[in-house]
């Protein structure tokens, strides 16, 4: 795992984006795997992302058009078109503001009359697309990821969730701050679903995510913060901002940032190192 610190949100949401945007011009394309696929979440810290990539397309540095994208999750019982579902927050805040393929884009039905086969087939569109590419995360205070809340299986893929108490307030800002209007259950990838994508990025900013930053990084793999799992992934960036590094380690911080240092260094003097092992071509980071 790599850990990349900027001082500020935007900062950490201007990097992000101009990795994810390195990695679909750098993708090459094969007849098994023909479209760079991307995973995507919703909430306030991809927001940063979103908008510096409708930024890079607006500027002609990116095109959308051949990419595939599936989103982490979706409440259950409130329909597509509702103000605060994840479908509407995706094309509002990203969708309709680039040139992607609609019918490139999958978020889970939580209106779906069989909600499990609905997981079923998610699962096996990514698997007949060739599996997701890079997927792109964030965290909730108690370490969760997607809607894995603790306690969550380590090797679970998508399936219906209830949500934890603490998702639930932590969702209630946007829905009027009203405890009743917000949904109890949600379909979401599983911890597997994200582990088998060949890269996560994480974006974790501010304090309220500084605990779950450090039980993440420094604490064991366990099940009861979900996004620790990504300590055993081959290929896992974390960017952060500098509010969400108060609970990490001195040392830790110090030895992260010494490594993108010398990184750094590398690259300018060799070129960028590990396509090979990703199957991209250009800029890379390790």
């Amino acid at each position: 795992m790599r850990l990349t610190v900027r001082d500020t949100k935007e900062q950490v949401g201007n990097y992000v984006g101009d990795y994810i945007a390195n990695r679909v011009n750098s993708f090459v394309p094969t007849p098994e795997h023909k479209n760079f696929v991307l995973g995507l979440p919703t909430g306030s810290s991809p927001l940063p992302v979103y908008r510096r990539l409708v930024e890079l397309y607006n500027e002609k540095k990116v095109s959308f058009k051949d990419v595939v994208t599936f989103n982490m999750d979706e409440y259950v019982g409130i329909p597509r078109d509702h103000s605060e579902s994840y479908h509407t927050f995706m094309f509002k805040n990203f969708f309709s503001l680039i040139d992607i393929n609609p019918n490139n884009t999958h978020i889970l039905n939580g209106e779906a009359e069989d909600l499990y086969k609905e997981c079923e087939d998610y699962e096996a569109s990514i698997k007949a697309v060739g599996g997701i590419d890079l997927f792109l995360g964030g965290i909730g205070a108690d370490g969760h990821i997607a809607f894995n809340e603790p306690g969550s299986s380590l090797t679970s893929r998508t399936r219906i969730k209830t949500l934890a108490y603490e998702t639930i307030l932590d969702n209630c800002r946007f829905f009027n701050n009203d405890l009743s209007l917000v949904p109890r259950m949600a379909l979401t990838v599983g911890v597997q679903t994200v582990m088998d994508a060949r890269e996560v990025v994480l974006v974790v900013t501010g304090q309220n995510k500084s605990l779950a930053l450090s039980q993440m990084i420094e604490g064991a793999v366990n099940h009861m913060v979900t996004a620790s799992a990504l300590q055993t992934h081959p290929w896992a960036l974390v960017v952060c901002d500098e509010d969400a590094t108060l609970e990490l380690r001195v040392k830790t911080v110090k030895y992260f940032k010494s490594i993108e240092k010398v990184q750094d260094e590398v690259e300018a003097k060799y070129g960028p190192v590990a396509s090979v092992r990703l199957g991209l071509r250009g800029p890379t980071a390790a």
